[in-house]
């Protein structure tokens, strides 16, 4: 009778054993990133629902447009929205580059030394933004990229 009763209280105490992350919801919209390196983008928020999408990019950036329960409605870079589950999204500051290619540099402005020349679709960690531009690092390489050619959580 006790193991019955021990057996019966297990997925209780799962149920309560979520995430912090799945707890604690933003105000929308917010900027997120992809933490998995397979993510499935569904149609609908819930696994019932195919997949329209599979990133194959952690990092990539997303805004959160929509949360229903562990389910976030987001967008990417191109515009298509869809649902993923809480869990492949992570709160870590990222963006992409867009348009074309631009400049990394040494430090924010002009005048800064040229490091690297970016290619669009470039994924990079965003550390500061302020004055037009941005730190980013991109696989350990770091310099500043102007905020107008990033589209992720340079606001």
């Amino acid at each position: 009778m006790r193991i019955s009763a021990m057996l019966a209280a297990i997925p209780a105490a799962l149920l309560l054993a979520t995430p912090a992350q799945a707890n604690s919801v933003k105000p929308v919209p917010y900027w997120a990133s992809i933490s998995e390196p397979e993510a499935r983008m569904r149609v609908g928020p819930n696994l019932d629902y195919p997949s329209n999408w599979i990133y194959r990019r952690r990092d990539l950036p997303v805004k959160v447009v929509k949360v229903l329960g562990n389910w976030r409605k987001i967008e990417d870079s191109s515009g298509v929205q869809g649902w993923m589950h809480v869990r492949l999204l992570s709160d870590t500051a990222t963006a992409i580059v867009t348009g074309s290619i631009t400049e990394m540099r040494e430090r924010a402005g002009d005048d800064g030394k040229l490091l690297y020349r970016v290619q669009p679709g470039v994924v990079g960690r965003v550390k500061d933004c302020g004055s037009g531009w941005c730190a980013l690092d991109v696989g350990g390489r770091k310099g500043f990229v102007r905020m107008a050619s990033l589209w992720g959580a340079v606001e």
